[in-house]
């Protein structure tokens, strides 16, 4: 029998310590720590549970208190040892016949600190779906043996992790305007997704049929876009906006939300972990012109991992940085709506081996902004191989843009000639001003052009001098594409054949 849970961030999944102290590690702090009973456990209907608890405290155990669903279930005094255990038995009555019933743990020490451990007990069939309509506010883990539904926008708030294990599929219900489906990691929050070349976490959308194991959507067409949000990451890293304040408001996120709040003074703030991690069908519509990225970094820090990332199919941009100072290895972007990446407000981080394949859609493989405000940071974009599309622009470098551009390979673009598509241009004085000063550097560029095209059609402004034409697949510039052999849908489809 299949169950689909709605659980409350105030119980979470799995694994939960707290303490009223502020150290980074609950585990320990004031001293107070429960153990020996797992965050999750299951038994049959009408089964019995039974756990040693393990309680220790520096100054001295003075109580423990034991709540089921939030009620009192059992208690026990303590003298002042440091060390005790405790028994715990459950037996499950019918009425929680395939349910989860949910126990908190909360010790005191002889100081009136305490440490609480939230366990939760399945009782019946196991869930294979989870509906998640909470917020996230304490430490919570996602397993691979199940499928989470986010049924709006939900948000890792501050001071909360969630974790998220390998081979994990994550899907986002229909939604937009307000009610747009996003799964956002709030400044202070993170997000620990650490999959692997051979077993990838998936956010995707509710009509994807794909199941734990699968790399290619069963049903979907990868063309197929908006049918839900995306992955947001704020974080606390310097951001160049146009009212020159330190923080600002994430695009996609309703003003009167403050989980959509990014930007710091901390370049170094760490959001956590994003590797081996593929994002498809998203971008929905949150207002005329303005939809959700498949993946936003809002401010992020470099302390943050982002690492083998593939976004298939997203009606707006594949990735955006807005700000901030991380770093990106091994990005794949595939049928992007608008750009395939798109950089603003000063993001002076990395990219490092990037794959773009431009689809019907796809406006430019590369948007470049620059600083909104006095704070004027720079990004690099290096080793990357680009497949366009006949509607696709190599890349507009506007407003400002600032950064060094090097080792990239264009290929399968248009002929500007004719409606301007298929060239990479500078646009506004201040752009071709950075560039003539080297504040904008291009370096080591290759393409395949067609028959009859010359590189001052495609390369504009003078960017030609850093250019060079090469033969189909004879290019000594680019990205290494077995970095996304095995683990992304774009291998699977055959789509880096050309490259």
């Amino acid at each position: 029998m299949k169950k689909i849970l709605s659980l409350l961030a105030a119980f979470g999944v799995m694994f939960y310590l707290s303490s009223c102290g502020d150290d980074d590690d609950p585990a320990v702090d004031n001293g107070v720590t429960i153990s020996g009973v797992p965050a999750t456990a299951e038994i049959d209907n009408l089964g019995t549970y039974t756990a040693t608890v393990t309680l220790k405290a520096e100054d001295g155990l003075a109580a423990l208190a034991v709540t089921k669903g939030g009620a009192a279930f059992d208690a026990e005094t303590y003298s002042g040892e440091k060390t005790a255990t405790y028994e715990f038995s459950y037996t499950a009555e019918e009425a929680d016949a395939d349910k989860n019933v949910a126990f908190n743990f909360t010790a005191t020490d002889t100081d009136g600190d305490t440490g609480s451990f939230n366990f939760v007990l399945s009782v019946g069939e196991a869930p294979s779906e989870i509906m998640i309509t909470e917020n996230i506010t304490s430490d919570v883990t996602w397993t691979s043996n199940i499928v989470y539904i986010l049924a709006g926008r939900i948000a890792v708030e501050d001071g909360a992790t969630l974790t998220i294990e390998a081979g994990t599929i994550i899907k986002g219900q229909a939604g937009s305007g307000s009610n747009a489906t996003a799964l956002v990691i709030a400044r202070g929050g993170k997000l620990m997704a650490e999959g692997t070349a051979e077993a990838p976490i998936i956010f995707t959308s509710v009509a994807d049929e794909i199941e734990p194991g699968m790399i290619a959507s069963p049903n979907l067409d990868p063309d197929v876009d908006g049918l839900w949000g995306g992955l947001i990451v704020l974080g606390k890293a310097p951001i160049s906006v146009s009212t020159n304040e330190e923080t600002f408001q994430i695009e996609g996120i309703p003003a009167s939300d403050i989980n959509g709040l990014y930007g710091g003074n901390d370049p170094e703030d760490n959001s956590g972990v994003i590797r081996y991690v593929s994002i498809r069908h998203g971008g929905s519509n949150i207002g005329e012109g303005n939809e959700i990225n498949g993946l936003t970094l809002g401010g992020v820090g470099s302390g943050t991992v982002v690492e083998y990332i593939e976004v298939v199919a997203n009606q707006d941009d594949g990735i955006e940085w807005f700000g901030g100072t991380v770093n990106v290895t091994n990005a794949l972007v595939w049928n992007s709506g608008d750009d395939a990446l798109d950089t603003d407000q000063a993001w002076s981080g990395t990219m490092d081996n990037f794959v773009i394949i431009a689809g019907a859609d796809t406006d430019h493989a590369l948007e470049i902004d620059g600083p909104e405000g006095t704070f004027l940071g720079a990004h690099t974009l290096k080793n990357g191989s680009v497949k366009g599309s006949s509607v696709a622009e190599l890349g507009d470098f506007r407003d400002g843009a600032r950064g060094t551009f090097q080792s990239i390979y264009f290929f399968n673009f248009p002929d500007p000639a004719g409606d301007g598509r298929g060239d990479l241009s500078l646009s506004g004085t201040k752009t071709t001003d950075n560039f003539a000063n080297d504040d904008l550097v291009f370096s080591n560029l290759e393409v395949t052009l067609l028959g009859g095209v010359t590189l001052t059609d495609v390369f504009k402004n003078g960017t030609d001098a850093h250019a060079s034409s090469v033969a189909s697949g004879a290019n000594t510039v680019g990205a290494d594409v077995s970095k996304f052999s095995g683990w992304s849908w774009a291998h699977a489809a055959g789509e880096l054949a050309d490259f």
